[in-house]
């Protein structure tokens, strides 16, 4: 399929540096973008589909680097809606126990769902939840994936460490660590596919310290180092975390996982809140990539992430949404916003720019996936995943003498066009090739089961 889109208003993309081309076009040759300019497109370029860009600002799809798709069952919760991560995590995990690969499948649906309205068109997921006699959970996310047509990187959690071992889950949701290495190097020998532009890929993913033992992330960095895959886990999220981390290891966070051998240019971390300035030196000196989620951080009462002192170091920044029942969202905009607000709140108005938040949201998270020779920006020989809002809508009226910063500051609702891996997937604002409404009410109905109301 040949695609041209032209005529569009403004093109922003983002890679080493900031390009803007007003009046645009960009040319698709099946899931690859071969050509992009301004003005006029070349007369002889043979097309099978034109598509008006006209009153369109055009971007890279945005890149969300942690989530927790199940958790999307889990918004509001009335017993945990004050609390804070320990007791909130205690509580659900109670309810946590009982989901299965349905409620997986098809809450990964409704959650990508949700995020490819607000432009998201890579996305990641942190699935460590393994309830016994579930074996397939990951299996089942990944059908979930495929059935909307996004860009997956899943994650191949693990918690090992409970309750009655001095950790913080309990027996019935973690596996033995022989389970969780078995079952690793399966999935990633069935859904792991490097070649370019694969739409399947495949970290691992211990919890968190409080949540799995020092054998295995020291196991699973090696599996990592053998299938050459990259490793994922929280980090530095609270204080609670910091004092459980002096108490179990005599170090902080930062420090265990240097200890670990977790500091490298394989690993990002969710979060990084409660970080001294010698940790950013040593996030920094490692090229450790880092996913930025400030709802979850502010809807927790976690703390304020210092990106602005990290964004000139080394460490590779992202932005993530977190699970649903930490945010109680996936709107991957207001996470750019926030991203945004959240940094001028501690360190003033010129703490962070509307363009610097849209480049963590695109080519942050493609180098933090180490995927920004594939995506991340609109240049020829990428993938063509790429998104498109309509500028005459409410939101923007009186914003247009900067409608790259006014995506950011005036509060932008959802896309209007979405196109992923060369197809198209939302026209108008509408998905071209799902009911999301069979799946929102599948969605409910499990909801409903799982918390028992």
């Amino acid at each position: 399929m040949r695609i041209l889109i032209k005529d569009i208003d403004l093109i922003a993309t983002f890679n080493n540096n900031l390009e803007e081309i007003k009046n645009g076009w960009i040319y698709i040759v099946d899931n690859v973008i071969k050509d992009v300019g301004g003005g006029s497109p070349p007369p002889l370029i043979r097309k099978d589909r034109v598509i008006s860009g006209k009153g369109m600002l055009i971007l890279p799809g945005f890149v969300n680097t942690h989530h927790h798709f199940y958790q999307s069952l889990f918004r509001a919760v009335p017993e945990v809606q004050n609390a804070k991560l320990f007791d909130w995590l205690t509580f659900l995990y109670e309810k946590w126990k009982n989901i299965d690969e349905e409620a997986v499948m098809v809450s990964t649906v409704t959650a990508i769902l949700e995020m490819m309205k607000s432009g998201v068109t890579t996305t990641t997921d942190h699935l460590y939840l393994f309830p016994k006699g579930h074996p397939n959970l990951f299996d089942a996310e990944m059908e979930g994936a495929d059935i909307t047509g996004v860009r997956f990187y899943g994650t191949r959690g693990s918690m090992s460490l409970s309750k009655k071992d001095g950790g913080l889950p309990p027996d019935s949701v973690v596996q033995t660590e022989e389970e969780i290495l078995k079952d690793s190097e399966r999935v990633v020998q069935k859904y792991n596919d490097t070649s370019r532009f694969s739409m399947h890929r495949v970290a691992l993913a211990p919890c968190s310290p409080f949540s799995v033992t020092e054998d295995l992330m020291k196991d699973t960095a090696k599996l990592a180092e053998k299938y050459d895959l990259l490793l994922h886990t929280h980090l530095a999220e609270t204080e609670d975390e910091e004092k459980f981390c002096m108490e179990k290891f005599g170090l902080k966070p930062v420090d265990y996982m240097e200890k670990l051998g977790w500091l490298s240019p394989r690993v990002w971390f969710a979060h990084l809140v409660h970080v001294s300035d010698t940790d950013i030196r040593k996030l920094s000196r490692n090229n450790v990539g880092m996913s930025h989620c400030p709802s979850s951080n502010m809807r927790l009462g976690s703390g304020i992430a210092p990106v602005y002192k990290m964004k000139n170091t080394d460490i590779r920044i992202s932005l993530g949404v977190d699970g649903s029942s930490s945010n109680d969202t996936g709107n991957f905009l207001l996470e750019i916003r926030n991203a945004l607000l959240l940094q001028r709140v501690k360190y003033g108005a010129n703490a962070l720019t509307p363009r610097e938040a849209l480049y963590f949201a695109t080519m942050g998270g493609a180098k933090v996936l180490r995927m920004e020779k594939e995506i991340g920006s609109i240049e020829r020989g990428k993938a063509a995943d790429i998104i498109g809002f309509k500028l005459d809508k409410i939101e923007f009226a009186g914003g247009l003498s900067d409608p790259v910063a006014s995506l950011v500051l005036c509060d932008a609702k959802s896309v209007d066009f979405s196109m992923i891996n060369g197809e198209v997937l939302i026209e108008d604002g509408h998905f071209t090739k799902l009911n999301e409404k069979e799946f929102i009410d599948k969605h409910n109905a499990i909801s409903k089961k799982l918390l028992g109301y």
